[in-house]
């Protein structure tokens, strides 16, 4: 039996607790989920008071998204040196700062800020929830968990808009903040209490305690203890993000951020935009927050069939074949006509496919890195794609102020994923990823 608990933890079934930490991660991705698409819901109350123009609104809308970027380099860069648990709880706290701060602003300068600030917390959350879900799973279901990860993030929007729909009849747009402050600081008790330092992150990086606290890790999953700590050389530990422009990952890398780029552009794009299209459609906020919703239901779904679809077909084809269709149903999106039950089902169907792209690029950066890098990995990729999420709702709003019309610029915009998906088939995927010849040497 191996004596190093990464390689125990990855061959053996999946704890209790293992599950509940890969559970906790779908809340803190469903909470993502619901925080960033909050200006959405609020952009039609946000517009007709303060009487903002469209292109103004593109840059409100993609606040967050630059936020997200600088949070998914910066703090998933500090989940691989100062550990994961603390932090998910130190990208809690700047969301929830965010969330509540934006309820008493009176100008656009300082909505921009703490929706800003939010985007920090979430950018880093994601990349963290990211290496935690693939660390607490086993090597058999590491892309299932990884992909119900990513699928709380539309979960999120669903709940959290069907909440917004009935908050929106009787209170103003800062209400959604409100909600979505008091639940974010819910989950800082939960990660506290529940979710315990990755035992891949401890054995690799080794930092005071570590065995103690490896031990403990592993008496709370029904595993024995180990004796001593893997040999890992001081060297090899404080490499980091020099390693993902080595020779080894550089490839890796830069077509995981490019296919981010390019596929977030469609994906936010349809997110950020729904509920202003729906509204300039002249049907009133709850129903364009509704339409919303329903793009979050088809999200969801197709997240949840492509995990489990990745249990029996490759991962990369999977992904590549979901980023085409994407493509297609975003173009017919655009093409839509001025009926609730024809827009709710097109943008479902579009949400199938975008968040499918998605949840397929969150599971390939999960074997695509080490675990040394998995967290920065994960968010130089997510980062550096989100410049392509702020794109996309900034350009489409200059394109609808331009004169454009819907059709136009959602078969412009869509084509984001038809450039992710050549980008994916560039990249070199396989059962000796970088991921899993860590966990067959220990020494690395």
């Amino acid at each position: 039996m191996s004596t190093d608990p990464r390689e125990t933890l990855s061959g053996a079934p999946m704890s209790a607790l293992q599950i509940t930490a890969v559970a906790v991660t779908v809340g803190l991705t469903a909470l993502d989920g619901f925080d960033v698409l909050s200006i959405s819901f609020a952009a039609p109350g946000i517009a007709a008071e303060w009487g903002i123009d469209r292109a103004a609104l593109g840059v409100v809308l993609s606040m967050e998204l630059f936020g997200m970027a600088l949070g998914a380099l910066t703090l998933g860069a500090m989940a691989d040196r100062i550990g994961r648990r603390p932090t998910m709880l130190a990208c809690l706290v700047l969301m929830t700062i965010g969330m509540f701060m934006v309820t008493g602003v009176r100008q656009l300068a300082g909505l921009e800020i703490w929706r800003f600030t939010t985007g920090l917390g979430i950018g880093g959350l994601l990349a963290t929830a990211n290496a935690v879900a693939a660390e607490f799973s086993n090597l058999r279901r590491r892309s299932l968990s990884v992909a119900l990860m990513a699928v709380g993030y539309p979960i999120g929007a669903v709940v959290g808009g069907s909440v917004v729909k009935v908050l929106l009849h009787d209170h103003d747009w800062r209400a959604v903040f409100y909600l979505g402050a008091s639940v974010t600081v819910i989950f800082i008790p939960v990660v506290l209490s529940v979710v315990p330092e990755s035992v891949h992150w401890l054995a690799r990086q080794q930092p005071a305690n570590a065995l103690q606290r490896i031990n403990r890790a592993l008496t709370r999953m029904g595993h024995a203890a180990i004796e001593v700590l893997p040999q890992v050389p001081a060297q090899v530990r404080k490499h980091a993000v020099a390693d993902l422009f080595s020779p080894a990952l550089r490839l890796t890398t830069i077509l995981c951020a490019l296919a981010c780029f390019f596929h977030m552009m469609t994906f936010y794009f349809i997110l950020k935009w729904i509920p202003k299209i729906v509204a300039d459609m002249h049907f009133p906020a709850t129903a364009a927050a509704g339409v919303l919703v329903w793009a979050n239901v088809g999200g969801a779904t197709g997240g949840a069939v492509l995990g489990v679809l990745s249990q029996r077909m490759g991962l990369k084809p999977l992904t590549l074949g979901v980023m085409l269709l994407s493509t297609v149903m975003v173009i017919l999106f655009g093409h839509a006509s001025a009926n609730l039950n024809e827009l709710s089902v097109l943008c479902a169907a579009a949400g199938f496919f975008t968040n499918g792209g998605i949840v397929g690029l969150y599971a390939i950066y999960a074997q695509a890195f080490p675990t040394h890098v998995r967290a920065t990995g994960t968010g130089v990729s997510i980062g550096l794609g989100r410049g392509g999420a702020a794109l996309g709702p900034i350009a489409a709003g200059y394109l609808f102020t331009w004169g454009y019309s819907l059709p136009s610029v959602a078969t412009f915009i869509a084509f984001g994923s038809l450039l992710a998906a050549a980008v994916l088939a560039l990249l070199p995927l396989n059962a000796q990823s970088p991921s899993i010849t860590l966990l067959r040497s220990a020494n690395n």
